[in-house]
């Protein structure tokens, strides 16, 4: 199902608009409130000294597209989760089964994280730190609040990952939560994320010796 859903998204537009329009649709119907109380409660349990967490708003969307046209352009090649242009991202934002949310420093956005929700309880994750504030930590909140929300929701959390990604390569090197599902075309790897009791033995290890 995620390699056809994957196919779709790069190759048939149109097609994928309207998979997405039905899917937010149900969505909103089956998931938003409780995805909102989750959410809220995450955001109080989990705290960085730096940065304050918390979802974008409509008001935010020249901060998120400013914050991607910093970004050197190859941060860009393999970070794709929707169109940048400022009109496009406050289309999002108004998408209850897409989770964009904002780490802020004295009010900058200076991290972009999110969660692509399917109506079948699957969501994918993805993130994005300005240059100047990687290093801090910051990523590593970032993905215990995504991890959370989706485990929370009974969503399984996935992602797709680059094997020519060398610096998410590297970050995810590490990750105790993250296993390998499946090699994907074009050198992608599709992974889960599962909590501490449901992962099998040596699961990061996966990543490097695929």
């Amino acid at each position: 199902m995620e390699r056809i859903l994957l196919l779709i998204k790069h190759n048939l537009g149109f097609i994928w608009e309207i998979i997405e329009r039905v899917n937010n649709f149900l969505f909103s119907l089956l998931y938003s409130k409780r995805l909102d109380r989750v959410t809220r409660e995450i955001f109080e349990e989990i705290h960085h000294h730096h940065v304050i967490c918390r979802k974008i708003s409509f008001a935010d969307s020249a901060k998120l597209y400013e914050l991607i046209k910093n970004q050197p352009t190859s941060d860009l090649t393999y970070f794709k989760p929707h169109s940048f242009e400022l009109d496009s991202i406050a289309r999002q934002i108004r998408k209850s089964s897409f989770l964009m949310m904002g780490a802020f420093s004295d009010n900058k956005l200076v991290g972009y994280f999110f969660l692509r929700m399917f109506v079948n309880r699957k969501c994918f994750v993805g993130r994005l730190i300005d240059q100047e504030y990687r290093g801090q930590g910051i990523g590593l909140i970032m993905n215990r609040i995504m991890y959370e929300i989706a485990w929370r929701m009974k969503f399984r959390c996935l992602s797709t990952i680059s094997r020519n990604n060398h610096a998410i390569m590297r970050a995810h090197s590490g990750n105790r939560h993250m296993i390998v599902l499946k090699e994907l075309k074009d050198d992608y790897l599709l992974v889960e994320f599962l909590p501490d009791n449901s992962i099998p033995g040596k699961a990061a290890e996966q990543v490097i010796t695929l």
